[in-house]
């Protein structure tokens, strides 16, 4: 009797093995372009996938549909360009469309601040980042870091598109095949780890 039920529960098993073969996948990244009509995203993948430690550089750039489903989608995603900004090396890293690779732009502080809430003085109501062509700064704040930065740049960018200097919301990615979206997170706006 035991050896029986012991047979019928194994059996009764054996759909639910063979079943999850399909599982999917999951890519997750910053959003560099967001096409509504056309109903795409684009993506620099997150290689490591930790929270607070995002690692943006993984290329070519992962392109999806959108889900069919409206209901599989948070909030639209905002496109940006910058993919790094470490203070320390002085170095800002963005994403180029041109070339279709990562350009490293060196820059001097000008002003840097830590611990910047949203609703701090410095940077609520503002929008940022903010390009000054006379001084030839580009003002920053970072929600994820709570970073607050005044750097100057080189005189040849100033006159890129704000969304250069912008960090694309992160966006997670549920999918069988590839470059169509089941589902679509949009991480910067549901998680705790702002951008």
């Amino acid at each position: 009797m035991l050896k029986k039920l012991w047979c019928l529960t194994l059996l009764s098993l054996l759909p639910l093995a063979f079943g999850c073969g399909d599982m999917g996948k999951v890519d997750q990244g910053r959003v560099i372009a967001f096409d509504k009509a056309k109903g795409t995203v684009t993506l620099i993948q997150d290689k490591k996938g930790e929270p607070g430690k995002p690692d943006y550089d993984t290329l070519p750039p992962h392109t999806y549909s959108i889900p069919e489903d409206p209901k599989e989608m948070g909030p639209e995603p905002k496109a940006g360009l910058r993919m790094k900004l470490d203070l320390d090396k002085k170095v800002l890293t963005i994403y180029d469309p041109e070339t279709k690779a990562f350009k490293n732009i060196t820059f001097e502080i000008v002003e840097q601040k830590t611990g910047v809430g949203k609703d701090d003085p410095l940077v609520a109501g503002k929008s940022l980042p903010a390009v000054d062509k006379e001084k030839k700064t580009l003002t920053l704040y970072s929600g994820r870091q709570k970073l607050y930065a005044v750097l100057k740049l080189p005189e040849e960018y100033l006159d890129r598109p704000v969304s250069t200097w912008d960090a694309g919301d992160e966006v997670r990615i549920y999918y069988k095949e590839p470059g169509k979206a089941l589902r679509l997170m949009n991480i910067s706006k549901t998680d705790i780890f702002k951008k």
